[in-house]
């Protein structure tokens, strides 16, 4: 019966990684809805404390203001990418040149003879493509982001519906508690992450693009919008985020001392983020296992690249929520939780 059991579980994993794979290009989009669901809950309720919103508009009304806020936020936010990735893609043939000349001041300092074997081997790298392809996928989330918009529309839509479809679902009254209070913890912890994350990203992007101008990096709006979404993943964002711009600019000036500035700078800043200030407002509200981070970063990523990178963390507590809630269950979010404390 246990081996059973067994392949059962086992079946049913490969099944649940086969239809997360194969089905990416629904359910990303989707699950971006919902997320952007979210960050409507909390404009809407930034609406609600203005007096005369809260008095005088109706909820499908402040539902229409939330829903248009964020799209007109969302398309100047594209048009500043759009025109940035434009300029950095016309510029990359220029910056091509620049690896010769770094490799001769290499040639010069080291005083070894690797000049030769150096160039062979940056002749074998089109850097022009690797941020061509860079900029692609960026470009092909954005292409996504209409999907987007209309998932968390046809999900902000149906928000008024969710209670009556519950109640008529779970009859019992002690079920339908149940569900209400697991429902309302997710909501609850997921709200606060990307709330806090997103205050802390926009802290470190903001910084970051201060710096980026006084140095003279090209684009400095888009490689701090870069920094913002990478610092959503865990551990590593904060690392990728500085080593990208900082090595953009090895290229762009083809000179050493400005990506040390931009590496230097921009690490003191995510060094500040990371240690000071995302500890002191987040805490450790998420209750996850630093071991479990992770090995959820590696799953994700490895299913869904970075999409699945950002979203570990949400997916990784919602499912010890709902671990937590289960008896048998219950030893499982003990074991992913940070210190072992789970609430009844």
């Amino acid at each position: 019966m246990n081996l059973q059991k067994t392949a059962n579980l086992f079946i049913i994993c490969i099944a649940t990684v086969f239809t997360l794979i194969s089905g990416q290009a629904i359910l990303v989009p989707f699950i971006l809805g919902v997320l952007l669901w979210f960050i409507g809950g909390a404009v809407k309720s930034g609406l609600d404390k203005i007096l005369f919103i809260e008095k005088y508009c109706p909820n499908w009304a402040k539902s229409l203001l939330t829903f248009v806020i964020i799209l007109g936020s969302l398309v100047m936010l594209a048009e500043v990418l759009t025109s940035n990735l434009n300029y950095l893609a016309q510029s990359l043939s220029r910056y091509q040149p620049n690896i010769d000349s770094i490799v001769a001041r290499l040639d010069t300092l080291t005083g070894l003879d690797i000049k030769k074997s150096a160039k062979t081997y940056s002749g074998n790298l089109d850097f022009g493509s690797i941020f061509q392809q860079l900029f692609a996928s960026i470009s092909g989330l954005l292409s996504n982001g209409f999907l987007v918009i209309i998932y968390a529309l046809f999900v902000l839509l149906e928000e008024s519906h969710f209670g009556p479809k519950l109640q008529a679902i779970f009859i019992e009254k002690g079920q339908r508690s149940k569900i209400d209070g697991l429902l309302a913890e997710i909501s609850s912890s997921i709200s606060s992450y990307f709330k806090l994350k997103t205050l802390v990203s926009l802290v470190t992007g903001t910084l970051s693009y201060i710096a980026l101008r006084m140095i003279g990096v090209d684009a400095p709006e888009f490689w701090a919008f870069l920094i913002f979404i990478l610092n959503f993943i865990p551990t590593i964002g904060s690392l990728i985020a500085t080593l990208f711009p900082a090595a953009f600019c090895l290229f762009q000036f083809g000179a050493f001392l400005p990506p040390i500035l931009v590496l230097v700078i921009v690490g003191l800043i995510q060094l500040f983020v990371g240690n000071f200030l995302e500890p002191k407002l987040m805490g450790s509200s998420m209750n996850i296992s630093p071991l479990v981070t992770i090995i959820s970063l590696s799953i994700w990523g490895a299913i869904w690249g970075i999409i699945g990178m950002i979203l570990s963390v949400p997916i990784t507590v919602i499912t010890i929520i709902i671990l937590s809630k289960f008896e048998k269950t219950r030893p499982i979010a003990i074991l992913l939780s940070e210190k072992g404390k789970i609430a009844k």
